[in-house]
């Protein structure tokens, strides 16, 4: 959804462990989202681990899953799908979206979700995080896993 993203506080959440999880492809916008994943981790006080890669987008709910059950308290998936020519689109974006929703509500935990589904690599860009973009999924994206782990967790709600 694009427009003016709220003020979200950042509170001290360094007790928990947040397992950010991106595609290789479309290197520069991944890893552009993946710094945006890191400053709001840093801005929440939370340990950065080591970013985990898996092959395209739609490999992104099962790493998700491993990293859950492994113990993260919750994850952030980043990646890139562009439109082409054929339907593979529609079908990435599904399963991927699809299969993040169903990961997090088996796991009953967060997961953000940077996937940005686009139909050229202008628009990715502009929604990455790289400089002079408009705006950063990457940093939302882990905004909001930090925010429904603060509310699983029961902590004060939102301060914006």
């Amino acid at each position: 959804m694009a427009g003016v993203a709220p003020a979200i506080k950042l509170d001290d959440m360094s007790g928990f462990r947040v397992a950010v999880i991106s595609a290789s492809w479309h290197k520069e916008i991944c890893e552009a989202l993946v710094a945006g994943a890191h400053r709001a981790l840093e801005s929440a006080q939370v340990k950065i681990e080591p970013v985990n890669y898996v092959p395209g987008s739609f490999e992104l709910p099962l790493a998700a899953q491993y990293a859950l059950d492994s113990g993260f308290d919750a994850a952030v998936v980043l990646g890139v799908v562009v439109r082409g020519e054929t339907p593979h689109f529609d079908y990435v974006c599904q399963g991927v979206t699809d299969g993040v929703m169903k990961v997090s509500l088996d796991r009953n935990k967060p997961i953000g979700f940077g996937v940005l589904t686009v139909d050229d690599i202008d628009q990715a860009k502009v929604r990455s995080g790289v400089p002079g973009s408009k705006e950063d999924k990457g940093f939302d994206a882990t905004v909001a896993a930090l925010e429904l782990l603060k509310l699983a967790n029961g902590f004060a709600g939102n301060q914006g």
